[in-house]
């Protein structure tokens, strides 16, 4: 084959890392976003791959759309791009709620947090007929791996990390200080390992501080979109998916 050099062509730019990853995450939330249609109420996850589905809900200019955001941030985001932001409590149950995560494993295990609104995220999971996960590549693994972010009351932390084990706080970039819930719970991540996801999850579950953990179980989500070099892979959670459910009439 004639090299660029001897056609005269110039090669096409390669992408770093952090590009192709980034294409991957945007192909993964237009394809969530295709999932959304007018009427529906909507549950707005926290993090990178969500901030990509914002824009493409925007684009298509749906009517009647209402939406909870999980986090301040995707909250000012989504009210920028023109999208109705509303309280959980207002709209009760969710026909989809759309969300990141930061690994997924193949029984359908995630480890949610990164952005310490899991607590938030999983109130919202919890409140969808149907429940998606968007990613890129790859946060798809063999195997789930700590950290497993937690968040804690404030009271008593001490005595809830040492009763946790191998756990810290987690401390705010760049400066320093403690990072903190939307509501307020200091965020902490569990180093241990996490072994059988489900023993792990009911152990941190039952230490008294612990608020909520970033283990969500298969049987919450309903779909999963990985994009990766080859396109978005489809794969089926445990909660049965309501994709066939049309928004009830508002």
């Amino acid at each position: 084959m004639a090299s660029s050099r001897a056609t005269g062509r110039s090669a096409p730019p390669q992408l770093t890392d952090a590009e192709t990853v980034a294409g991957h995450k945007r192909a993964a939330a237009r394809a969530a976003a295709e999932l959304v249609s007018d009427g529906m109420r909507l549950g707005l996850g926290t993090g990178s791959t969500v901030a990509y589905l914002l824009p493409a809900l925007a684009e298509r200019r749906l009517q009647r759309v209402r939406c909870v955001a999980t986090s301040p941030r995707t909250a000012q985001l989504a009210r920028e791009l023109g999208l109705a932001i509303e309280e959980l409590g207002a709209l009760g149950e969710l026909d989809l709620a759309i969300d990141g995560a930061d690994q997924i494993d193949p029984a359908g295990w995630l480890i949610k947090g990164g952005g310490a609104a899991h607590t938030r995220e999983k109130i919202v999971a919890a409140a969808a007929r149907r429940f998606v996960v968007i990613a890129s590549a790859e946060k798809a693994v063999a195997q789930l791996s700590p950290p497993v972010p937690l968040e804690l009351v404030r009271f008593g932390w001490q005595s809830t990390l040492a009763a946790l084990g191998d756990a810290r706080l987690r401390a705010a970039e760049p400066a320093g200080d403690l990072m903190l819930s939307p509501d307020g719970g200091l965020i902490a991540d569990y180093f241990g390992a996490v072994g059988e996801p489900r023993a792990l999850a009911a152990r941190l579950s039952a230490v008294p501080g612990v608020v909520e953990h970033g283990l969500f179980p298969p049987e919450m989500v309903s779909l999963i979109l990985i994009a990766g070099d080859g396109g978005v892979q489809r794969r089926s959670g445990g909660k049965p998916d309501g994709s066939a459910l049309a928004p009830d009439a508002r």
